[in-house]
């Protein structure tokens, strides 16, 4: 409740949920992890109600070639280090998609397509969940740093923070024009999930007939066009974007609410290792690129 009100920010949020786990102190009986990606979805579609049909076409086509690039990159480069790892390569892909795309949503798409066992998928999604965490603090005290503009911050975060909700947790601690920014490119990011979820499928010579498609992300869409086309209910789509910021810091609240110290030593070594080494690359990389050609 209190994760609803202006008094709990996104890290708090998730450091609550995280203490909370780590206590014991969450009821088992709970499915914590349903629950958190029902009022994700929810949320991220009222967001489209707050966003502007141009400024989604034009920073999605600004940032199309960067999307691209990171993704390529990041699912190369991981290739290359779990080899160097010696690393399980189900596990290894799934670490990197995670990076590559949308984190968790990314591996829940891929795990069945690559036909994962549920010890391998779980490993990735703690990796990852780990991950996201931190730059949930570390990203916007080094966009201050930096002294990033609100739109830079958005693109940065955007293509560096593995799962949506660190994305947009991150940037709406950042100011409004990076939400706005952040979640509009890491949508478009995450529509490289069902491609990417076929072509490993072949590749492993896993099941395509279980790729998943996101489909909040095309209700996301209809959200932006409604308010779009129909200006006149503009009270009502304000009042739904603020309530859906709410909701994310809640959903924030409940991932780590999902992560206990038993996750992340359970996670091991070098799954941490290469989850690691590929933010850092995406995060440098992206971050070079955008201060010197954006």
């Amino acid at each position: 409740m209190l994760c609803l009100t202006p008094v709990i920010s996104s890290p708090i949020a998730l450091v609550l949920g995280f203490t909370l786990a780590s206590l014991g102190l969450v009821p088992s009986q709970w499915d914590i992890g349903a629950l958190t990606k029902k009022l994700l979805a929810y949320s991220i579609i009222g967001l489209g109600f707050g966003i502007e049909l141009e400024t989604a076409i034009s920073v999605s086509l600004d940032n199309l070639g960067l999307i691209l690039g990171s993704i390529i990159f990041t699912l190369i480069l991981g290739t290359l280090l779990t080899r160097l790892l010696k690393l399980d390569h189900k596990l290894g892909h799934m670490i990197a998609a995670g990076t590559a795309i949308c984190g968790g949503s990314a591996i829940a798409a891929v795990s069945p397509a690559i036909k994962a066992d549920s010890q391998q998928t779980a490993l990735a999604l703690a990796t990852v969940f780990v991950l996201n965490s931190v730059a949930l603090f570390l990203f916007p005290a080094l966009g201050h740093l930096l002294e990033m503009s609100q739109y830079h911050f958005g693109v940065w975060s955007a293509i560096a923070i593995h799962d949506t909700s660190s994305v947009v947790g991150a940037a709406s601690a950042y100011g409004d024009e990076a939400l706005v920014t952040a979640t509009t490119i890491k949508l478009a990011r995450a529509l490289w999930i069902v491609p990417l979820a076929l072509i490993s499928a072949m590749v492993f010579g896993g099941n395509k007939r279980r790729v998943s498609v996101p489909l909040f992300i095309v209700f996301y869409c209809v959200a932006i066009a409604i308010a779009h086309y129909l200006p006149q209910g503009q009270v009502a789509y304000e009042a739904i974007f603020m309530l859906s910021k709410r909701v994310l810091v809640l959903c924030l609240f409940l991932i780590g609410a999902g992560i206990t110290l038993r996750k992340m030593r359970q996670a091991g070594a070098k799954p941490m290792i290469l989850g690691l080494l590929l933010w850092v690359a995406i995060g440098v990389g992206s971050l070079l690129y955008i201060i010197h050609f954006s």
